[in-house]
This record gives structure tokens, sequence and C-alpha cells, in this order.
């Protein structure tokens, strides 16, 4: 399925009940706890995965099996009660449960809220292409951006309670690398992820004509250039209209980074605005993925067309 015209699920309403899951990385036990302090202290009956809290008993970057994993992912999306799937955190692990679900079950429950960043982008893309769904790119439960971060927290709530009061994204750091103004449907996530999902015979069509958005953390610029050239080559921005580039924590010097970017973006002829501020960065905004927007490099912003959630 190409990642258009996708589905929007409904919005949170105080009273709903949300899961906790982790697909990826093992989870920090006291900014879990916090995460889920906050989640009750907006009115949202929450459930924790039973294996949120596992280790794998090999690797220890994993949190528990990817059956394991899987299992609580499954679970809770297949669960009517549950309203929203929400990430705890990253790290890796996210593309390594996709071949244990069961994409035709889930297919069959209601559509839900899905939300997390960075590794889940892997599951963000299986959402889009397999349930047809918006989903929502943003800080996770278990991380500091959601457990001490008040304004990314606040970002992601608005987002998910009163979607029609985040539509216009901007940051005083955003800056037009190429200028210009372009409409389309917002792809992408994670650049590493990104790159990582080429050539899986699920892996997403992006869009006829997309917004494609790209962040990433403690990649070097020579892997950066990589990974774009890996795109570049195997067509992912062919369709592009637009490209939002997010945060690029760790990933060596901005100016350099900011080279990269020009050098292999540049060329394309579309409008690509830089350091918008969704990824790993503060005050981490929130962005959906699948819906209608509109990128303007003169107004320094990403205007989403119509609430990412009904």
């Amino acid at each position: 399925m190409s990642m258009r015209e996708l589905r929007r699920p409904p919005r949170l309403r105080s009273g709903d009940t949300v899961a906790v899951v982790a697909p990826a990385g093992p989870v920090p036990e006291e900014l879990l706890d916090a995460g889920l302090a906050h989640l009750r202290a907006w009115g949202l009956q929450v459930r924790v995965g039973k294996h949120v809290r596992d280790r794998h008993p090999g690797l220890g970057y994993l949190a528990g099996t990817d059956a394991d994993r899987a299992a609580d992912l499954q679970e809770a999306w297949c669960d009517p009660d549950v309203a929203a799937v929400l990430c705890a955190r990253g790290g890796y692990g996210s593309m390594r449960v996709l071949d244990h679900l069961d994409w035709a079950e889930m297919a069959a429950a209601d559509p839900k809220v899905f939300t997390g960043s960075s590794d889940i982008t892997a599951l963000h893309d299986a959402v889009a292409t397999q349930l047809g769904l918006v989903t929502v790119f943003g800080p996770m439960v278990a991380t500091k951006a959601f457990a001490e971060d008040a304004a990314a927290r606040e970002h992601l709530r608005r987002t998910l309670f009163q979607p029609e009061s985040v539509t216009i994204l901007t940051r005083s750091t955003a800056d037009a690398l190429v200028r210009g103004r372009a409409r389309g449907t917002t792809y992408g996530g994670n650049l590493s992820i990104v790159a990582a999902s080429l050539g899986a015979p699920d892996a997403p069509t992006p869009p006829e004509r997309g917004i494609a958005l790209l962040e990433d953390i403690t990649e070097s610029p020579y892997q950066l250039d990589r990974f774009l050239t890996q795109l570049l080559r195997a067509g992912w921005f062919d369709r592009a209209a637009g490209i939002a580039l997010g945060s690029w924590t760790e990933c060596g010097p901005l100016e350099e980074v900011r080279a990269v970017m020009s050098d292999r973006l540049g060329g394309l002829g579309v409008p690509i605005l830089w350091e918008l501020g969704f990824g790993h960065c503060a005050a981490q905004r929130t962005v959906p993925l699948g819906v209608a927007a509109e990128l303007d490099t003169d107004a320094q912003r990403l205007s989403i067309l119509k609430p990412a959630l009904l």
C-alpha cells in the first residue's frame, strides 16, 4: 500500500485507556514510572504490557525477546478497550518484531493512535503500510523527553487531545536550506531506520507527493551522507515535494551536518527546511506522519492542513 489517504484515528479523551509497550530497547524503570504518572495525570487509564520491564536473556540492547515484545504490541492493538498504543522508548529492536505480528488480525481491530519516535520509525512505516493509519511521531513514555521535558510532553498532549491546536510546527532554529513552498503528505522519521528498511518486501512506498521528515542521533556526518546517498539511489526522494529536517543530536558539528544535507539533498530542487525541532532535542515537537501538510521555508514552518486525529 502506498502511504497516502491514510485514515485518522480518533483523538484521546479523558478516561480513555492507553497501553504502553516496549518494542525496542530496554526500559529505564524510573523514567517509565515517571512517564506513567504523567499519563495518569492526563486522566488516562494506563495498561502496561506484560514484558515492558523485561530484558532479553542474551542481547542487552533489547527489552525482552522478539516474540514477547511483539505479543505485547499485538495484544494492546487488538484490545477493543485500548484507544492508543504508546511506545516506552526506542533504542533498537522495532524492525525485529515486524515479522512476529499478525497484521491481518491488527487490521481487523478498530483504528487507534500509535505514538513513538526514533527506532519506532520501523513501526510507523508498518502501521501506515499494513493498516493505512496516520501515526504520531513524538516523545516516548519512558524517556527524558516525556518524563522530564514539560514542553515536549505538553506538545504531545495537545496533539493527542486537541490536535487542531498544534497544526503549525515551527522553531527559532528553523532555517531555509532551499527556499520555497510545497504541499504533500508527511512521511519518513529516523534517517538510519528509513535507510535500513530499504529492500524489505513490505518497505513503504513514499507518497505521490510527500514532505519527507528526517532526523537522527549519534550518527557522524559521513554516516548521514551514506544513508542519504542510499535513499537517493533507491529513489526514496523521487516524489518528494519538500523536505523538513529535524534535530541531529550528537551527529558531530552542526555546520558539517548542514553541509552534508545541502550537498546530498540540495540538488533535488525542492524546498528544504533545516532544524524544525522534531527528533532528539529539547522541547521536542510532535509531528504526525501520513497527513497533508504545507512546508513554507520563508515562514520557517510546517503546517498540518487538517488535524492529525479525528
